[in-house]
Formats: C-alpha cells, structure tokens, sequence
C-alpha cells in the first residue's frame, strides 16, 4: 500500500494495509517461509542486532509475512503495535506472563473460556501471582477486588459461551483510576462489532483461528497495544519465549482478513434471524442474543457494540439429553467446539469446552446441562432454519 495518509474504512485496509511487496510486485501477500536472514557484512549484522539498522534477524522475533498480518490487524482495531502468536491461547497466556510477576493481583471475570480460566486460577497461581475472580457482569464487583499489588483486569465480552457482557468503559475506568491494565478478550464481538480500545481498554487478544482465519484452516493468535506497552511489556518475554505465529499460517490468515467484514455481516444477519426463532419455540427456555431486546444487557449491547456478532446461546428444556438428540440430528450444522467458521457449528459447552469447570463454576456462568452454543455460519439462514426446525422435531 502506498504512503498515502488518507483513512480508509475498514474493509478497504483489510485488502490492502501491511502489504510489503518484492521487487517481483506480486499482487497476492509474499510467503516467505525462512527461519533466519542474511547480512551484506559482519557490520551489517552487528547494526541490524543493536538496533541501528532496520531489518529483520530471526523469524521467531519477527517475519516479513507475519508482519504485514500485524499491520493489517493495527489497521483494523485501531492499536500501534501488535504481535502475533500461533494460537489464540499464546496470545492470552503472552498478554498476561507479559506483566506479572511473583507478588501481583490479578482480577478477572469467572465467565471464561475454560482455557482462559485455567491460566487465570490455576498456572498463574503456581508463579506467584494471586488471582481473584469476579462476576465479570457487575462493576462493584470489580471495584471491590482491588488491592494495592493489583496490575491487570482481564476479561473477555461476550463471554463463552452465554454471551453476558462485562462494561468494558466502565471497568476501564476502575482500572484507569489505579493504574491496572485491562486486558479484553474480544474474540466473540470480532473487531468488526466491537472496539475496546476505544472503551478505555489497554490490549485486545484474539484468537485469529475463529473469525479471522474463518475457515477452519489454521491456529493464530494476536496481542495489540500501544507501542509503548509492546515495547516495555511483551517486546523481550515474546522474543525468548517463542509463542510466534508460523509464516504460511500468517499468510492464510492475511486471506481471510480480506473477506472478514462479509462474513461477519452474513453469519450475524443470519444469527438474529436464528434467535429470533428460537426465541418462539416450545422446546426452548432462553435465548440469549445481543442484539436482541431480551438479552439481560439490551442496552449495554447497544452501547458497546455495533451488532449482535455470530453467536447464538440457548438452553433446552430437554436438558443434556435434549441437547445429544438435538445436535446428533443436525444435517447440516456440524458438531464442533470452534466457533467462527464459514461453516455453522455446534457444541455442547458442559461437556466440551466448559468440561473442566466444576459444576459449580458452571452454573455461576449458567451453563446448564440443556445450554447449546452455535456459531452460525455463512450458509443461507433458511436452510439454517430448516436444518434446526428438524433437529427439534428429534426431543
């Protein structure tokens, strides 16, 4: 892309900015799958190394492909620097390792992926940094839980898988106001939904696997920030600790980047229609959607994002035998615990990816034995409607 200083909307940058072409002018993003780089001289070398000479020096630091994928992602959400990773739990874990050390607080929501919680109360735990979990969804809660060696908030909105939403400018400003970095997992809303930047949060995670690769094609991973919180937190941890996203899976994910804001708009049309049906049938108890006037968050959802994103959550009435039959009669809706895929998916969270959470910690989320979580997918929403009408007929 040429130095141009005109902004562009989002959808534009996401086909063009980053790009670093060779000299060949390949229209398509270079791979350049190399592990290391060469040097005109032992001089050259020695600059590149101490930082008088830009350039790159080893692709576990940085990678020409790798790096046009973080420029693209700083185009999209709004941040200065970024680092990508080779999955979405690097970049989670690569966030907050980043930051903490032995004799630190950290506060987080307990509506967490299960991985997520995992690194929050049980590995974090074992170097030295306490850890309290909160209700994510009430701002007291988090106000009350700070102490004097609290450094980081983490949290993700919408949660896995019963997308409550935790007040992303609200708990900025708690954190603001004792210097605590707040770190947002943003992964269900998609950048395209939501910004947390711009709510007061400090960094974004994503797991690039879901919408941004979209397809089911690879792992990735991205922390974005300030420069100056890159350069002072992440910059040397990410260096010697190697979470760095492979050159091809870059690449892929560059792909996906340019159709990001067409599928996202597709799967989240398609997903309102969905709860809306859902919402109507006897089989049902709840349902939970953003964008929807139900939701126990209606107008935090209208504040805060820009859409009811891809995610459907509902609970049925049938419980975990209900929720077997149901999934096991889908044709085309696949069972599947990845979310954001082109294709819709299915998953049965309490069994799944919320297994590991005692049954306490899962009703504290309401994840009930009946809850079913679907990521819809860019297929027709009538054959969608359909699949589900028959599924339903199975309980």
């Amino acid at each position: 892309m040429s130095e141009s200083k005109r902004s562009y909307h989002p959808q534009t940058n996401l086909v063009h900015a980053g790009t670093n072409r060779s000299p060949f002018g390949e229209t398509s993003e270079a791979l350049y799958l190399t592990q290391g780089f060469v040097y005109d001289s032992a001089e050259a070398a020695e600059a590149r190394f101490k930082g008088e000479e830009p350039g790159f020096i080893y692709s576990r630091y940085s990678n020409p492909t790798v790096d046009m994928f973080e420029k693209r992602m700083c185009a999209l959400e709004g941040a200065e620097d970024a680092r990508a990773t080779a999955s979405g739990m690097a970049a989670v874990s690569s966030a907050l390792l980043c930051q903490l050390k032995a004799g630190d607080h950290l506060v987080a929501a307990r509506q967490l992926f299960g991985s997520c919680r995992w690194v929050a109360e049980t590995l974090l735990p074992r170097f030295g940094v306490e850890c309290t979990l909160v209700d994510g969804t009430k701002n007291d809660e988090w106000a009350a839980a700070v102490r004097g060696n609290t450094r980081v908030f983490f949290l993700e909105s919408p949660t896995n898988p019963t997308l409550a939403l935790v007040d992303i400018a609200a708990v900025a400003e708690i954190a603001r106001a004792k210097g605590i970095t707040v770190v947002v997992d943003n992964v269900f809303a998609t950048p395209m939904y939501q910004k947390p930047l711009e709510l007061g949060a400090h960094v974004v995670v994503y797991s690039a696997t879901k919408h941004i690769d979209g397809q089911g094609r690879c792992l990735g991973g991205v922390v974005l920030s300030s420069k100056d919180w890159i350069d002072e937190n992440l910059h040397d941890f990410f260096r010697h600790t190697g979470p760095s996203l492979s050159p091809f899976n870059a690449w892929t994910l560059l792909k996906g980047l340019e159709t990001l804001p067409l599928r996202v708009r597709q799967q989240s049309e398609s997903a309102a229609v969905i709860a809306d049906y859902l919402a109507n049938h006897p089989a049902v108890s709840q349902v939970i959607y953003p964008s929807r006037d139900d939701h126990p968050q209606a107008d935090l959802a209208k504040r805060q994002m820009k859409g009811g994103s891809t995610m459907v959550c509902f609970d049925l009435k049938a419980g975990k035998k209900g929720a077997f039959a149901f999934e096991n009669a889908l044709e085309l809706i696949r069972i599947s615990n990845n979310l954001g895929d082109a294709k819709s998916l299915i998953t049965h969270p309490s069994t799944t990816t919320h297994k590991n959470l005692t049954e306490e910690a899962r009703m504290e989320q309401s994840i009930t034995p009946g809850t079913v979580r679907l990521s819809v997918g860019i297929e027709h929403a009538e054959d969608l409607l359909a699949d589900i009408e028959g599924a339903l007929k199975a309980i």
